[in-house]
């Protein structure tokens, strides 16, 4: 059992679709970033900038994260963060015995075909795929980082991949690290000068 499994990779390559299927074989506990309530400035008045609501919901969902796990939880999943955020995982996470699961798609095709064919909609940003897709997968590995290429798999093969790493994967509680640049990630938010 794991403290934490974190999901990321680009849009529409299938994230929250293994998260509800890692969720329902674990019985444990999902949260997307996406599920932070919507809310304004304090004063009500001044826009909130991209780079405010981003922030705002990775330190509301990584209390949440922390949260479930000090009431117990394991195996608690962690997903739909912006790709920049992975950099940080090993460090807000050090201590924990967690793993993050990179999925890719080495198809461009079938990635876009998943993003504008997904079951209950969802974001679909031909542009933003493009970018997701060249980036991503090029990145190395991060702590306790494992890639899954879901080119031509079903997602029970993906589940079962997955669970195999979640399982058996070698995850370390104590290291080094210096964070990567962040010129090495995606970032949807516009005001990080990284889309």
């Amino acid at each position: 059992m794991k403290d934490f499994i974190f999901i990321i990779g680009p849009s529409g390559v299938g994230k929250t679709t293994l998260a509800k299927q890692v969720f329902e074989y674990y019985k444990s506990v999902y949260i997307e970033q996406s599920m932070i309530p919507e809310f304004l400035t304090l004063d009500g008045k001044a826009e909130i900038t991209g780079e405010f609501e981003e922030e705002t919901c990775w330190s509301n969902t990584v209390v949440l994260l922390k949260n479930f796990n000090k009431l117990g939880y394991k195996n608690v999943i962690g997903l739909d963060f912006d790709d920049l955020r992975t950099r940080d995982i090993p460090e807000v996470f050090r201590g924990y015995n967690y793993i993050t699961i990179k999925l890719i798609c080495s198809n461009y095709e079938q990635n876009l075909n998943q993003m504008v064919n997904r079951e209950a909609g969802g974001l679909v940003d031909t542009e933003l795929l493009e970018k997701m897709y060249l980036k991503i997968p090029s990145r190395k590995l991060l702590i306790n980082e494992y890639e899954i290429d879901v080119k031509d798999k079903t997602p029970k093969q993906v589940l079962q991949e997955a669970v195999e790493l979640i399982d058996s994967g070698t995850t370390l509680l104590d290291y080094e690290y210096i964070k990567p640049e962040k010129e090495q990630f995606y970032s949807w938010v516009y005001s990080n000068g990284l889309r």
